[in-house]
């Protein structure tokens, strides 16, 4: 199989035909490898990206798979043709994907049966890989399945009213059922391919396994999260939901021994279990904040780590599309514009978008009484009038007073709290204008920009709600921002506060085994526990995690 890459698609004649891009992409194609059609046995786009650096001539770069007719000695014969031209870098042989899923060499023991605890993306794929090995893992989440979640969280849109356990932080999939569910990634796994097309068989659009900058949208997450509950249900796993993990014990050489657990009955009384298990998954979270305090006192080995706070940023969608894509912004091919923005200041201190959701929404994310928290998300179409991200600066450990590992929470938690106070109660988001914020000065309603945040906004100073040099730092990256991307700062664009959440200020560490260095048979695993930082990541560290258990239960 061929693999042949910077395959050049102009995005301007496709404005009136935005049908037409297959058959363009097709012919460019045979014209690079200098076949005819009837060559070709086989086809499939495997990469599609922007190229927008000059925006009188956007092209889409396409990477295609190729079999040719004729089999490996034609393949390898046009190889051979074209070596030492120019398309030569472009064109090379290529493998599929042969990632397997582990396999178990017998059943777990009754007493020893895996627990995977939080159902995030960590602890669903982690869960799913346990399941189709063959061990049957028990996964509990504290929230509540899809349906009922998200009836929690449009109640607490409308009402003001919080559940504690299900909420935007807590239930099925996570906090990433209700931020985008950007599936872009940094890190390289050999399991991508193998989660992009659980994704789309959970019903997920096809186009997450080419597309460069992947998402589902927020619309279609929970039916997605719910269908990959019945995959691992249908492997034989059991997931649990209403069911938060609240101790555990250990033995006398520090190995794990038991959890325990608090189930909660449709009718709000709770039972208390005992399981007896050598092996628990902790794909908590990030915002598990009872379970890291459980944890410390319980000593299991944990250590601060970096983390970032700071604000969400909204302009108008069309005025970010205005900016990347100049004359060809309405051209429905490109859609709605993403960006990434970073800068490193002669101060040594760095702020960046995160999470950018192009057409998408401010979403009250709160998961604790009395705290402002904000997120963002986008439904698949992404055709909300405002783009937002976070606008975030680095908090490192040693910004942290004295030595206790949870101080980066109860910083968090601070700035939750201030926000909820400038707020002014019920979880209104306090907001304030980008010229006023560069400014210094307060903010009394908004310009051309709407906020979107559900619960509603109070005009007012974001001063008192972040550490000052959290604050510094931003006001000293928006002009250096806005230099990168035009209108990044326009004053109309509203900032509204806290983002506390975009990872985990602590780390449960551990060891080559996968397991915690000083408690064998807990196996922290993803974003809450300090290895992962989105998405994929998070997904590739539980199955990551899942082979090594399996490997260990094997060994066993």
């Amino acid at each position: 199989m061929l693999e042949v890459s910077n395959i050049k698609v102009r995005v301007a004649p496709l404005r009136k035909h935005p049908g037409k891009e297959s058959k363009m992409g097709f012919d460019a194609l045979l014209r690079t490898l200098r076949v005819s059609a009837d060559d070709v046995a086989w086809y499939e786009l495997h990469k599609r990206s922007i190229d927008a650096r000059k925006r009188n001539d956007i092209v889409l770069i396409l990477t295609y798979h190729v079999s040719l007719k004729d089999g490996p000695t034609a393949e390898q014969n046009l190889l051979n043709k074209i070596q030492g031209k120019p398309a030569a870098k472009h064109i090379k042989l290529t493998e599929p994907n042969t990632f397997t899923l582990p396999k178990a060499t017998q059943p777990a023991p009754s007493d020893n049966r895996p627990v995977v605890v939080g159902a995030g993306c960590a602890g669903l794929f982690c869960a799913l890989t346990l399941a189709e090995a063959g061990l049957n893992p028990l996964l509990i989440e504290r929230g509540d399945d899809a349906a009922r979640r998200t009836a929690a969280v449009e109640h607490h849109n409308q009402t003001g009213q919080l559940d504690l356990e299900s909420n935007i932080q807590f239930g099925l999939g996570g906090a990433g059922t209700f931020s985008d569910g950007k599936l872009n990634t940094g890190t390289k796994s050999t399991s991508h391919h193998f989660i992009l097309d659980t994704f789309v068989k959970a019903g997920a659009q096809k186009n997450i396994l080419w597309d460069a900058k992947p998402h589902v949208g927020s619309d279609i997450l929970p039916a997605v999260v719910t269908n990959i509950v019945k995959m691992i249900e249908d492997a034989g796993g059991t997931v649990a939901f209403r069911t938060k993990l609240t101790s555990l014990e250990r033995t006398s050489d520090g190995s794990l021994s038991t959890i325990q657990i608090e189930r909660t009955a449709p009718d709000g009384s709770i039972q208390t279990e005992t399981i007896k298990t050598h092996t628990m998954i902790l794909a908590t979270g990030h915002s598990s904040r009872d379970t890291y305090i459980m944890l410390k006192d319980k000593g299991i080995s944990m250590e601060r780590k970096t983390f970032a706070m700071g604000v969400r940023i909204e302009h108008l969608q069309s005025q970010i599309n205005k900016s990347l894509y100049g004359p060809e912004a309405t051209n429905p091919v490109l859609g709605a514009a993403p960006y990434k923005l970073s800068v490193h200041l002669p101060s040594g201190r760095s702020a960046f978008s995160f999470c950018m959701c192009p057409g998408g929404y401010v979403v009250s994310a709160a998961s604790e009484k009395g705290g402002v928290v904000t997120n963002g998300m986008s439904l698949s179409d992404r055709a909300g009038q405002n783009a937002n991200s976070g606008l975030l600066a680095n908090v490192y450990p040693e910004d942290l007073p004295g030595n206790d590992v949870l101080a980066g929470i109860e910083l968090q938690r601070s700035c939750e709290q201030a926000a909820f106070k400038a707020g002014g109660g019920a979880y209104v988001a306090p907001a304030q204008l980008v010229g006023d914020f560069l400014e210094k000065k307060t903010s009394t309603g908004p310009r051309s920009v709407k906020p979107t945040y559900p619960r509603g906004v109070t005009w007012t100073s974001l001063e008192g709600c972040l550490p000052p040099y959290i604050l510094n730092t931003l006001r000293e990256a928006l002009p250096i921002m806005d230099k990168k991307l035009h209108g990044f700062a326009h004053s109309d664009a509203v900032l509204t506060g806290v983002e506390t959440r975009s990872s985990s200020p602590v780390r449960i560490t551990r060891n080559e085994t996968g397991q915690s260095i000083n408690t064998p048979g807990i196996w922290p695993v993803g974003e809450g526990a300090g290895y992962a930082g989105g998405i994929m990541s998070a997904a590739a560290d539980g199955i990551k995690m899942a082979e090594l258990i399996v490997e260990h239960y094997n060994n066993a």
